[in-house]
């Protein structure tokens, strides 16, 4: 009998807990493919999971952070979904790779066109995204939901470091530390590239100066040549004769 009791109590326990978590994976959210470098550009994903039993999720609303506009969004086509990208001028002037930045993304809207992610289902939001801030560690996104019947969800609230999840909490993608600067990594190969242009130089103006102050360089790798090519020939006779022994001790066994 406490054998049953103790686990029947912990059958409820079981499914308090994940009744508890279900939240904090159901709602929306935001992940990079790969990695998402400060500075860089990548490509991100918005999960949208469907939370009702009765209703399908037909539209998708997510506002681009103000704090750190971004001068390129491109929504990745899905299937069965209609993208909409909302622009605004900058608050503040903004540059990016020398050039004068006019418009920022504000707002990217998906609606379906058919019956959207349905009870049971998740759909994900592919988009390309840059350049990406250097002076934060992450980007918060607020995000509605609104399904079929009409009910909205609002995921906007930010979550605070060292509290509790809040109950809808705002997509947040956190940012890697810079990849060698993604520029100074294209940087490095054109110094390296220079380096080893230099040094061909060199060694042309080398080669060029000793043919021009000595009659005899000519002679000289002619001499080097064929001692590297008797050294070579010695080495193929006496790899032959090691053979031939080999095979004739073989065959006397």
């Amino acid at each position: 009998m406490k054998t049953s009791r103790i686990a029947a109590a912990g059958a409820v326990s079981g499914i308090t807990v994940l009744a508890l978590s279900a939240p904090a994976f159901a709602h929306v959210s935001v992940q990079p493919e790969g990695t998402a470098a400060k500075g860089g550009y990548a490509v991100v994903d918005f999960k949208v999971p469907n939370e009702r039993d009765n209703a399908s999720t037909t539209k998708l609303e997510v506002s681009f952070p103000a704090d750190h506009p971004l001068a390129s969004v491109m929504p990745q086509p899905v299937p069965g979904w209609k993208a909409e990208v909302t622009k605004a001028k900058p608050a503040k002037p903004l540059e990016s790779h020398g050039k004068q930045i006019t418009e920022v993304v504000t707002k990217v809207t998906w609606t379906a066109d058919g019956k959207g992610v349905e009870p049971g289902y998740f759909q994900k939001f592919p988009v390309s995204i840059g350049a990406l801030p250097e002076d934060a560690d992450q980007l918060v996104f607020k995000a509605i939901q609104t399904y079929s019947n009409k009910e909205v969800v609002r995921w906007i609230e930010v979550p605070q470091e060292g509290q509790e999840e809040p109950e809808t909490p705002a997509p947040v993608l956190e940012l890697a530390a810079a990849e060698d600067d993604a520029h100074g990594a294209s940087g490095s190969s054109d110094a390296k590239a220079d380096d080893t242009e230099a040094a061909a130089r060199n060694t042309a103006a080398n080669a060029s100066s000793s043919d021009s102050g000595s009659g005899d360089g000519s002679d000289t790798t002619a001499r080097v040549l064929g001692i590297v090519g008797i050294v070579v020939g010695a080495a193929g006779v006496g790899y032959g004769v090691l053979a031939g022994r080999r095979r004739d001790s073989g065959a006397t066994a």
